[in-house]
């Protein structure tokens, strides 16, 4: 217990400067005298502190020397503002001033390291990143927020929900969220949100029923195995959409081998390749992209 108060007690310091000892004792619910032996006690170890009297006396640490070698080595110091900076780089709220703080603390230079962008190339960028702002509110403040959503057919709907946090997978942002229209938690995606709005209605906490019940929704169409083959010139395109134990190279280019239920992300994966693929198997597979690319062509012949 005694340890855990000296850490606080050493945070309150840093965040305040400077702090008495009955409003520290006030503050940590323990005797003036305790306060005075726990002061001792980091003096002891080694923490530059200090009491001064009169009138504007007080407990502070020693100028110049706050938490320089004290607690941390070079290299944990660097590790602390390595990984606050990290924060930074995802627009974590307030991060950039507490980096400054620490870094200041440290005496340790930043070192630019890390840049992170999610948004997309092109104007949708401006909007996602607009969104983005917007979410990360609502979620931090947990306030209700009202919006359009396209499904995956292409129907809006109006939505109410309440934000739980963001995600990132797969190349594409996610706001995680409880929907009042369903009752459930859901997965919205961002490029599919439109209009979004923050309401004045706050709230603490989802129904805790369906808290963690969310899960993605998982396809039961039966599942086929795919076996492609494609030339070396096309073995960027691979490693950028598929995990790499799928892609196998050989002396003229890849074998790709997938087990995937039958979508149309299959026939618009394969279509994106044009004549630098060969289906190998199933069959059927080799039938409809024919079938496809006759009805592209008859689309254009007749327009």
């Amino acid at each position: 217990m005694q340890e855990s108060r000296l850490f606080r007690i050493l945070y309150y310091l840093l965040d305040k400067g400077q702090a008495t000892a009955p409003e520290l004792a006030e503050k940590f619910e323990v005797s003036v005298r305790t306060i005075y032996r726990d002061i001792d006690a980091m003096s002891s170890a080694g923490i530059p502190i200090y009491v001064t009297t009169g009138r504007n006396g007080g407990i502070r640490f020693l100028d110049g020397h706050i938490l320089d070698k004290t607690f941390f080595s070079s290299g944990e110091k660097q590790e602390i503002l390595s990984a606050i900076q990290s924060l930074s780089a995802v627009q974590y709220p307030d991060i950039d001033n507490i980096l400054r703080k620490l870094s200041a603390i440290f005496q340790t230079g930043l070192t630019d390291w890390i840049e992170i962008d999610f948004s997309r190339w092109g104007s949708a960028a401006e909007y996602e990143n607009q969104l983005f702002i917007q979410l990360k509110q609502a979620v931090l403040e947990k306030r209700k927020i009202r919006f359009e959503y396209f499904n995956s057919s292409g129907t809006a709907s109006i939505r109410e929900a309440l934000p739980q946090k963001l995600i990132y997978k797969d190349k594409a942002w996610y706001l995680h969220a409880y929907c009042l229209l369903h009752n459930g938690c859901r997965l919205f995606r961002f490029t599919r949100i439109k209009h979004l709005f923050l309401t004045e209605t706050y709230f603490d906490a989802i129904p805790e029923t369906d808290q963690n019940n969310f899960s993605q929704p998982q396809d039961t169409r039966p599942l086929i195995n795919l076996e492609l083959q494609f030339p070396p010139e096309v073995g960027f395109k691979l490693y950028d959409q598929l995990e790499d134990d799928a892609i196998t190279q050989t002396q003229h280019g890849y074998t790709v081998n997938l087990t995937l239920p039958e979508t149309d992300w299959i026939y618009d994966f394969l279509m994106s390749f044009g004549e630098k693929v060969t289906i190998i198997r199933p069959q059927h597979i080799k039938q409809k992209i024919i079938e496809k690319y006759e009805a592209a062509l008859n689309h254009y012949k007749d327009t």
